[in-house]
């Protein structure tokens, strides 16, 4: 779909809100530093700054000086607006030139900070009060078009997931004891960059043995040992899209309890693809794979949500934890990641990507698993 038609759809919603004008600014950073995924998905422009305006029958793209002749090549169907550093010194004049006086201009509440929030209103307060547009936060206004994706953003992430396949078998076929845990992450890193990746979705997880035990560990100088459990948590950006994808490995031969949990937790993994449905909420699909754990004995060792989704951000709507009541659609695209965690010991978990197709879980995620004769 094309950037014009998504402001179409973007207009449509407008006009249900009765909002005149959308300003769509770049969020708050997340913890994974994505930055303007919404500013991005409405007008093509992958710079770091820069503000939209979309009216009933105006877009607008506000950027300084760094970004004019990007936004001009990345932006065609936006009118450029030249702005400074300061909001308050040109926000004014683009609202006259859009024609917003005494109309609702919807803003982006979530991820908003106070001071650009403040900068908004001052903007806004500066206009006599016959210019004036309401300010009015929206929820979630652009996200909501997001979260079902569009057939060439499914072909977008499923290339991206294909790229962090072949990274992590390249990694699988060099990591052995002796290496450390920023060594893994800088191999996958680098292979990401070299065979085309804008970047990385997040920084690497690489946790050896009982470091695994945090969902969330850095990577360390540490080295791996012989029979530690590797959890390494990766992803890389494409083209704007993400990829997510964590397996655990052994380095050497494994112990009988790494075994028991990795099979408990694949078979919890699988479970929940299997049965995932179009329809479900996310605490439903949650609800299955916990189940699988809890019935192991090990339900108190998975204490986060099972998956999430993935797109021009790698944590994005839909949520798939136990409160979740997000409902699953086609086209929608998740994770789903359970993981036991033993304080002490270590940690596994697994994940994969998919979507939503004809009802059904359809993985996308290739990357081999470990596989255990008993």
């Amino acid at each position: 779909m094309s950037t014009e038609a998504r402001v179409e759809r973007l207009r449509a919603r407008m006009a249900e809100d009765g909002l005149g004008g959308v300003f769509v600014t770049a969020p708050a950073e997340d913890i994974h530093k994505t930055v303007g995924a919404n500013r991005r998905y409405l007008s093509g422009f992958s710079g770091s700054m820069g503000h939209l305006l979309v009216t009933e029958d105006k877009a607008f793209i506000a950027v300084d000086f760094r970004y004019y002749e990007q936004a001009e090549r990345e932006s065609p169907n936006f009118t450029l607006f030249h702005a400074s550093t300061a909001m308050s010194t040109w926000l004014p004049e683009l609202i006259g030139q859009a024609g917003l006086a005494g109309q609702k201009l919807g803003f982006e509440a979530n991820g908003l900070t106070f001071a650009t929030y403040r900068n908004l209103k001052s903007a806004v307060d500066s206009l006599p009060e016959s210019d004036r547009p309401q300010l009015v936060p929206t929820d979630n206004l652009v996200e909501s078009l997001r979260v079902i994706k569009e057939p060439d953003e499914i072909a977008a992430v499923a290339a991206a997931v294909a790229l962090g396949d072949a990274a992590f078998e390249h990694l699988a076929g060099l990591v052995q004891p002796g290496w450390t845990e920023k060594q893994v992450a800088w191999e996958i890193e680098k292979y990401a960059r070299e065979h085309g990746a804008e970047g990385l979705s997040f920084p690497t997880i690489v946790a050896a043995g009982p470091w695994g035990a945090m969902p969330h560990a850095q990577p360390r100088d540490h080295v791996i040992q012989e029979g530690d459990g590797v959890v390494i948590d990766m992803g890389v950006n494409l083209d704007g899209y993400m990829s997510d994808l964590t397996r655990t490995i052994v380095a050497g031969k494994p112990e009988a309890k790494f075994k028991e949990i990795y099979d408990i937790v694949l078979a919890a993994q699988l479970t929940a693809e299997e049965m995932a449905r179009e329809g479900m909420t996310g605490s439903e699909v949650h609800m299955i794979a916990h189940k699988v754990i809890e019935e192991a004995g090990y339900g108190d060792n998975f204490g986060h949500g099972l998956g999430h989704g993935v797109g021009l951000q790698v944590h994005e709507s839909p949520r798939v934890s136990r409160t979740s009541e997000d409902v699953l659609r086609e086209g929608m695209i998740f994770t789903i990641e359970p993981g036991i965690y033993l304080q002490g010991w270590g940690g596994i978990r697994i994940e994969d990507m998919g979507y939503l197709k004809d009802g059904k879980y359809v993985n996308f995620t290739k990357a081999p698993k470990l596989q255990f004769v008993h």
